[in-house]
């Protein structure tokens, strides 16, 4: 994933893969959460007002069976070096492979 939270917009885009335009976008909230489609698959997560409405992540995984726990960590890692992109790699969770 790549992230870049925009400090002076108040916003962080959650780049899940490489695309070069949306195809089309849907609300997950209407004010704060937006999700982008390209070539039929959801490629991108906007989050504006990000450390008031972590919450909206979790709305959207459960909505586009996206992966939750990933979402909120790369958005508090971009929270934490604002206006620079982070790269974040999550593997499998360790817990489910012990089954």
């Amino acid at each position: 994933m790549r992230v870049d939270y925009d400090s002076e917009a108040d916003a962080i885009d959650i780049r899940l893969a490489a695309f070069d335009r949306y195809e089309r976008q849907e609300q997950v909230d209407d004010d704060y959460c937006t999700v982008g489609f390209a070539k039929g698959r959801l490629v991108d997560v906007e989050l504006l007002n990000p450390a008031d409405h972590l919450d909206l992540l979790w709305v959207a995984a459960e909505r586009y069976e996206l992966d939750g726990q990933a979402l909120v960590a790369a958005a508090k890692a971009g929270l934490a070096v604002p206006d620079r992109v982070v790269e974040v790699e999550v593997g499998p969770s360790l817990v489910a492979s012990r089954a």
